[in-house]
């Protein structure tokens, strides 16, 4: 099966817009079953534009059809050719062009980066969406000026970033945190001192000692 772009986002729109089965669209997708029933009930994916597959040329209008026709039919998708991934892989580094027509909804985008993944670091976030960190700051911090119209979306349905791109972003963002998640742990321990030293000896009890004769002298005089 083909890697299809923005999987979830190609989810959304397919039961949005088709009488396909869960189970069509999770093979489609590459995406788990129980994931895409999330997606129908709103549990997950929120706040993803949905993909529309026919329009980016991904999957044919033709396959839907005979996919609503035949509930066991597994869809076929449009083989594309990965040059041009390739060629992405040796380009320059450096902040992200963006088009005038979707610069506005980079708020958008951030919002949502910060709120499902706040283990990326600003500057990633920044070359990622081809903003500035203050801008990023101000939506963290909650005072940026359009705070109040904001809606957090997938950056990859706003067209600000690829898939690919976010992915990797993710996971060496989720890498970098799990390594010194596991330092901090490590030195932690090591840091801990022995159980006889934290702990304080209990304080000495004074001794009683009484005879018994002491007891019955004790009690004759009360007597």
């Amino acid at each position: 099966m083909t890697q299809i772009l923005m999987p979830k986002a190609t989810a959304v729109w397919l039961i949005d817009n088709t009488a396909l089965t869960f189970q069509q669209i999770s093979d489609f997708c590459g995406l788990h079953i129980l994931e895409v029933e999330g997606i129908a009930d709103g549990d997950v994916a929120g706040g993803i534009r949905g993909a529309d597959p026919i329009a980016n040329g991904q999957l044919a209008r033709e396959e839907i059809e005979r996919g609503e026709k035949d509930a066991d039919y597994q869809l076929n998708a449009t083989v594309f050719e990965n040059d041009s991934l390739a060629k992405r892989k040796g380009r320059k580094k450096g902040p992200r062009y963006t088009p005038l027509s979707r610069r506005q909804d980079r708020p958008d985008a951030i919002a949502w980066l910060v709120r499902n993944h706040p283990e990326i670091p600003d500057s990633k976030i920044a070359k990622l969406i081809g903003t500035t960190k203050p801008t990023i700051t101000a939506i963290r911090e909650r005072t940026h000026w359009k705070m109040s119209t904001i809606n957090p979306t997938d950056p990859v349905s706003l067209g600000l970033c690829s898939q690919i791109d976010l992915d990797d972003v993710v996971r060496k963002a989720a890498d970098k945190k799990a390594r010194m998640d596991a330092k901090a742990e490590k030195d932690g321990s090591a840091a801990l001192k022995p159980i006889d030293e934290t702990v304080p000896e209990p304080a000495p009890q004074p001794q009683v000692e009484q005879t018994l004769e002491s007891l019955f002298k004790s009690s004759g005089d009360n007597s």
